[in-house]
């Protein structure tokens, strides 16, 4: 359900007069899914009006939002990247290095003249007489209401809160005299020089946070409950390099990297499955590397974890660069629970402190489903968890609407194009049979089929997820009515989708 909260501080002011604007279709959000849809609407299916509304200053999403130190992507850019734009620079990029990636693509095809930056939507309502949606919102620079109605929606907000990340109520937080921070809304003026930092957390964010600030603090402590997996290597990608040696063309040295890089995963999806234990030791040989033999004692309790490999989403570090600052003695890691805060840190269960001068909860962040939107169809107010996902992407009772939600095994943008794509293609379909509405529903042979969790925990597990699960639609026991989160399947798949299949219903 929508945060009420977050739409109270938000709801339009009624008593303001909103000019309607129509679009056949209305992009949400101009993070790294909304601007390849816009590009592919321009490519695919031109003559299409459209616009892209984003509640941001400017574009980019997370990689405009996060100001933490060292923010970084954890997919390589050869898939993060559009397959339509060649990647040029190192696999793993800095935020900076993927909005000016993006910046190119606005720029190289005219977009910026269809995004309406600070539009925040704060409503969305089908109308199956008009077969239009009607969306309201705020400009949040100038208070004034805005209104919009669309043939279509396509939804690529994302997937989680840009203004508030997670942070787990601990007792005594109000006793500690530090600073307590959360990566996600990094303070502009928080100064770490020469001070003890913990960092709680053992994810990408605190992979990421602990070796850029490592150099200028005291020391930075990184306190886990338990241990994560890691890939640390060398940020660079041999290939390419060849390739550009060679003095290859940049279009396909992006597209023979690309495939190497999807093929090598797909072996090593498979092996974590079908061999967890030998995956789990090759990771192993790969943090023993970078911290050194002096650093044996470090591996057992701190980087070995208890689950499969692939049951959470494994980080890159390039580099290697949080082991060599736990080498170098700039950083360390504990492993243990959380009694309390105290004046001067972290009381541990095991009864040790954990001194620090500033706190960093590197602890998840809370899942947005439709980017926290009210949404109702008919008038009735509408519930995602009550429908039923067909392939991640429409849901049953949900008229001309699709969402993006990318890979947890691979990058995000790999299925942002594959959706697009089916957009694409469905909006050319709906225009040949001369309709306006499309839908999907449960076909006489689904009616019994048995419903289940959004995903299967056994599968992949991350808190976020974990914590808001009863938030998201339903899955079903057959792939048509499931995100399989199986990029290698569904890159055939998708363009083989029969449109006319009984589970999609026009009108």
């Amino acid at each position: 359900m929508p945060d009420t909260t977050t739409l109270a501080q938000a709801k339009p002011d009624k008593a303001s007069a909103a000019r309607t604007e129509h679009f056949d279709v209305v992009i949400v959000g101009a993070g790294i899914s909304g601007i390849g849809g816009a590009y592919h609407l321009t490519t695919q299916s031109p003559g299409r009006s459209f616009v892209v509304l984003e509640s941001q200053e400017s574009f980019g999403g997370t990689w405009l939002t996060h100001k933490y130190p060292g923010i970084r992507s954890d997919s390589d850019l050869y898939t993060f990247g559009y397959r339509f734009k060649p990647w040029t620079g190192k696999p793993i990029a800095t935020a900076h290095e993927i909005r000016t990636y993006m910046n190119e693509v606005i720029e190289d095809n005219d977009l910026a003249r269809h995004i309406r930056y600070r539009h925040k939507i704060v409503s969305a309502s089908w109308s199956s007489r008009d077969n239009l949606w009607t969306l309201e919102g705020v400009r949040t620079d100038t208070g004034e209401t805005v209104r919009f109605t669309a043939n279509f929606l396509w939804m690529c907000q994302g997937y989680y809160r840009h203004d508030e990340g997670y942070t787990p109520e601990w007792p005594g937080m109000e006793s500690f005299k530090g600073r307590i921070v959360h990566p996600q809304t990094w303070p502009g003026d928080l100064d770490y020089s020469g001070k003890k930092v913990v960092v709680i957390g053992s994810g990408a964010t605190a992979a990421t946070v602990i070796p850029a600030i490592a150099e200028k603090s005291e020391h930075v402590t990184m306190l886990q409950r338990s241990p994560t997996y890691f890939i640390p290597a060398r940020n660079a990608n041999d290939l390419a390099d060849t390739l550009r040696q060679l003095e290859v063309d940049e279009t396909w040295i992006h597209e023979i990297v690309r495939r190497k890089i999807l093929h090598d995963q797909a072996v090593f999806t498979k092996r974590s499955f079908e061999e967890p234990e030998q995956v789990k030791k090759d990771l192993l040989a790969g943090v023993r590397a970078y911290l050194g033999p002096d650093h044996e004692h470090n591996v057992d309790p701190h980087f070995l974890p208890s689950y499969r490999p692939w049951r959470q989403r494994i980080a890159y570090v390039p580099d290697g660069d949080l082991f060599r600052a736990v080498s170098a003695g700039k950083a360390s890691v504990v492993t243990d629970e959380i009694e309390k805060f105290v004046e001067n840190g972290i009381l541990l269960k095991s009864g040790k402190v954990l001194e620090a001068d500033i706190i960093v909860t590197a602890t998840g962040f809370h899942l947005s489903v439709m980017g926290d939107i009210a949404f109702a169809v008919d008038g009735k107010p509408l519930d995602f968890a009550d429908t039923v996902t067909y392939r991640g992407m429409m849901f049953t009772g949900v008229p001309n609407m699709v969402w993006v939600f990318g890979y947890f095994r691979a990058s995000w943008t790999l299925r942002a194009d594959l959706v697009a794509d089916f957009v694409c293609r469905l909006l050319g379909h709906m225009q040949e049979k001369g309709v306006r509405k499309v839908g999907v529903s449960l076909r006489p042979e689904d009616k019994d089929m048995k419903l289940l969790p959004w995903i299967d925990p056994e599968n992949f597990n991350p808190g976020y997820l974990m914590r808001g699960m009863h938030l998201l639609p339903k899955r079903g026991e057959k792939p048509e009515w499931q995100h399989t989160q199986d990029y290698w399947g569904e890159k055939n798949i998708f363009p083989a989708i029969d449109l006319d299949d009984p589970a999609f219903v026009y009108g």
